[in-house]
């Protein structure tokens, strides 16, 4: 196709382009398909922009899958229910169960955008969210010497 157009590329940029780009189309391919089985496990960790405190929002599959980031000003329940409607227009299709930490916020917005959705509020339930937050070098065992 290229060559039709009159663009000469090597197979080194054929292999390059390849190596640059594959993995995140494959991973885009591997992705599993959104049902209604699924666990939604959701957190959020405050980042400071320009000095001003903000909260990233996170939602993360049961096969820790991350479905959506947004950063807010605020942690209160419209912030919440922003997150979940967008959350619920992405994945097209409302969890079984959803996992939250104790803030109160996710119940009352879950109450009003997915009322049939069971909610577990609890503190140790939500590692899942808790580990997408951190780098995954961190998330390694470290060897005692």
């Amino acid at each position: 196709m290229l060559l039709e157009r009159a663009i000469v590329v090597s197979y080194e940029t054929i292999r390059r382009w390849g190596k640059k780009f594959g993995p995140d189309y494959a991973r885009r391919l591997r992705r599993k398909q959104p049902s209604r089985d699924d666990i939604w496990h959701l957190d959020e960790v405050v980042i400071t922009i320009a000095g001003r405190k903000h909260w990233l929002c996170r939602a993360v599959d049961q096969d820790g899958y991350v479905l959506d980031e947004i950063v807010q000003n605020r942690r209160n329940t419209k912030a919440a229910k922003r997150l979940l409607t967008r959350l619920l227009k992405k994945q097209g299709v409302a969890p079984k169960r959803m996992i939250t930490d104790k803030l109160r916020s996710y119940g009352a917005a879950k109450r009003q955008v997915m009322p049939d959705v069971e909610h577990r509020s609890h503190k140790g339930l939500n590692n899942r969210a808790e580990n997408s937050h951190v780098p995954p070098s961190d998330r390694l065992p470290r060897h005692r010497k």
